[in-house]
């Protein structure tokens, strides 16, 4: 991850955490019923989860209760606007967002001396079947400090209350018991510690719950699309909600999302674009080995791509430049189809979201389809940087410089 690292494209815009903030993290991470780090110091994203962390506990979701019940922690107020490295679901982000938009000033005020852990309730405690995921509807997101700070700030204001009763002013018990307070939370008299809770509407989007589903209920009719196998079985089997079922890998998916204007593809608009660019440099790549030039230079340079396209077999040559040659061969004739042409991932992976869609809709659609053909590495890092770091680590190197290249011209 070095090269990436260097480019600023690896988790670039994480919080260091350290000293003090430490034990205010696992404050929060006793609170919500974690067990603490040993770390000294780590990383955080905008919702509070660390990269460092999740290798220490060799879980990735540190901060879930099960599926069902996710968490986060704020420790810091330069978590606003920050990335959600590792979001749950697809709307983790908005969430953030509406909760610094809400409450951004007290959350300054307030992670000066201490931290906030946030419940992300969906009013499911756990969930028992695949398509219990259709319960989503409403998120409640609640707040809770750590020390229990609201409840020390209301025994500070009644001991303050106390000793302005009567002769109290003398009573050197009360005197004790508020300088012990005072030194140990400060003065709380005038800190607004109050965040009331928040209320967000979930529609389409996609969570990690299930290994993974994404749920499209906007439309002519919901779509359920399960990237596990053996959750998709098991929902199938479901007669009792009127949904459509898919597996990720059904190539009838595609047809659907087309059926319910969910994506199109024209692909001579397509042709000329530099995603289509991108894919085909990628699929060419793809059947490079001991090359005698760095890939990156093939890739780049339109002389060295023709020569080297040329060596592939005629095969992977027909898969490279499948669309362009149909596209030839239906300036001539409507008789050929196009699955007899163009390779059936390659066609997948140039859809794009219909352009009637959201901004919000696209990008979940985006997200969908990088992941049912994970050709175009710019898109791919954009809608699912997870997928991309895995996916990176099994690049040839000459191919990574190529990748870093692509994503940097367009950032």
């Amino acid at each position: 991850m070095n090269k990436l690292k260097q480019a600023n494209l690896y988790r670039s815009e994480l919080i260091s955490i350290s000293g003090k903030l430490v034990e205010r993290y696992n404050k929060c991470l006793k609170t919500l019923g974690f067990k603490e780090t040993k770390l000294k110091s780590f990383y955080i994203d905008g919702i509070g989860w660390s990269p460092e962390i999740a290798e220490e506990k060799k879980n990735t979701q540190y901060l879930n209760h099960g599926d069902a019940n996710p968490h986060g922690i704020i420790i810091s107020p330069l978590q606003k606007g920050k990335p959600v490295y590792l979001p749950f679901h697809s709307f983790d982000k908005e969430m953030m967002q509406h909760v610094f938009r809400t409450h951004g000033q007290k959350i300054n005020d307030i992670t000066r001396d201490s931290a906030i852990c946030i419940d992300f309730d969906q009013n499911i405690d756990v969930f028992y079947e695949p398509l219990d995921v259709l319960k989503y509807d409403n998120v409640n997101i609640t707040f809770r400090l750590i020390d229990n700070l609201e409840q020390v700030q209301r025994d500070q204001l009644k001991l303050v209350d106390t000793f302005r009763t009567d002769n109290n002013f003398i009573d050197e018990n009360i005197h004790k018991q508020l300088l012990e307070s005072a030194k140990t939370y400060g003065d709380l008299r005038d800190r607004d510690l109050s965040l009331h809770p928040l209320h967000f509407s979930t529609d389409s989007f996609y969570t990690r719950a299930f290994d993974g589903v994404y749920l499209l209920r906007d439309f002519i009719k919901p779509i359920v699309v399960f990237e596990s196998l053996e959750y998709y079985k098991e929902a199938i089997k479901d007669t009792v909600h009127d949904v459509l079922i898919y597996h990720i890998a059904q190539p009838e998916l595609i047809a659907k999302l087309t059926d319910h204007i969910i994506i199109e593809c024209d692909l001579e608009h397509m042709v000329n674009t530099s995603n289509y660019e991108r894919i085909k440099k990628y699929e060419l790549a793809q059947f490079l080995k001991d090359t005698e030039h760095p890939i990156k230079t093939i890739l780049n340079d339109k002389v060295l791509f023709k020569s080297y396209l040329n060596k592939i077999d005629i095969k992977a040559r027909k898969q490279v430049m499948g669309v362009e040659l149909y596209l030839e061969k239906l300036e001539r004739s409507n008789a050929f189809k196009i699955e007899d042409i163009v390779d059936q991932s390659l066609y997948f992976s140039l859809h794009q979201p219909h352009s009637s869609l959201s901004s919000e809709h696209r990008d979940l659609i985006h997200k969908l389809l990088i992941n049912i053909a994970p050709k175009d590495v710019l898109f791919l890092y954009w809608y699912d940087k997870e997928q991309f770091y895995k996916n990176y680590e099994t690049w040839d190197d000459s191919f990574k410089d190529w990748v870093i290249e692509s994503i940097r011209n367009n950032i």
